[in-house]
C-alpha cells in the first residue's frame, strides 16, 4: 500500500485557513485499486485526477491510498478512512467483471447501508456520455458510520463523468449527516 498526502504550503494565514475551513464540503480520502500501479510498475493518473476534481468540489482531500486489487487491502483501506473520520471515499478501479475486480464486494462489507441511487446516476450518466464501460461498472455507494463510500470505474473518462455526477450528490449527503444529532 502506497500513500500520497496533499502537499503543505506556507503562505497560507490563519484568517485564509478559516475561510477555506467556511467553505469546505468536507474531508476526502481516495482509493486506487490497481495492481500495476500498487507494484510501482505504472504510474498513478486517477489518484491525481480525482483529488483535483474534489478539491475543486470544495472537499479537502487527505490523500491517495493505492492498494492491490486484493479485497482484503482495499476493505482495510476503506475502513482505515471511514476510522479516520472522512466525510468521503472514493474508489477508483476494480469494479469491472474479470476475476480481479473485487472493489464492490470488499465495500458491500463495510456498508451499513448502501445508496443505490448514486450508482444508478453514475451508471446512467457514464452511459450517457457514451462510455460504454459505465454499463459494464458493478460500483457501489454507500454510508458506513458517517461516511459516504462510492466505487468509481478506473477509465480516465469513467473519473471525470462519475465525479461531475457525485460531487453535488456527495455534498447534500454530508449536509444531511453533519447535520444529524448524534
Amino acid at each position: 500500500m502506497r500513500v500520497a498526502g496533499p502537499r503543505s504550503d506556507h503562505r497560507y494565514t490563519v484568517a485564509t485557513m478559516e475561510q477555506q475551513r467556511a467553505d469546505m464540503v468536507g474531508r476526502a480520502l481516495v482509493v486506487v485499486v490497481d495492481d500495476r500501479t500498487a507494484h510501482g510498475d505504472e504510474e498513478d493518473h486517477s489518484g491525481p485526477l480525482v483529488t483535483e476534481l474534489l478539491t475543486e468540489a470544495g472537499f479537502l482531500v487527505d490523500g491517495v491510498v493505492v492498494v492491490s486489487a486484493d479485497e482484503v487491502e482495499i476493505r482495510n483501506a476503506l475502513n482505515t478512512a471511514v476510522i479516520g473520520g472522512v466525510d468521503l471515499v472514493v474508489s477508483v478501479g476494480g469494479t469491472g467483471v474479470t476475476p480481479r475486480d473485487v472493489t464492490p464486494e470488499a465495500t458491500r462489507d463495510i456498508l451499513d447501508r448502501e445508496i443505490l441511487g448514486i450508482a444508478e446516476a453514475l451508471r446512467a450518466s457514464g452511459l450517457s456520455a457514451g462510455i460504454t464501460e459505465a454499463g459494464l461498472s458493478r460500483g457501489l455507494a454507500g454510508i458506513s458510520g458517517s461516511t459516504l463510500v462510492v466505487n468509481l470505474a478506473g477509465s480516465r473518462y469513467a473519473v471525470r463523468d462519475g465525479m461531475a455526477t457525485l460531487n453535488p450528490l456527495a455534498a447534500q449527503i454530508i449536509g444531511q449527516l453533519s447535520s444529524l444529532e448524534i
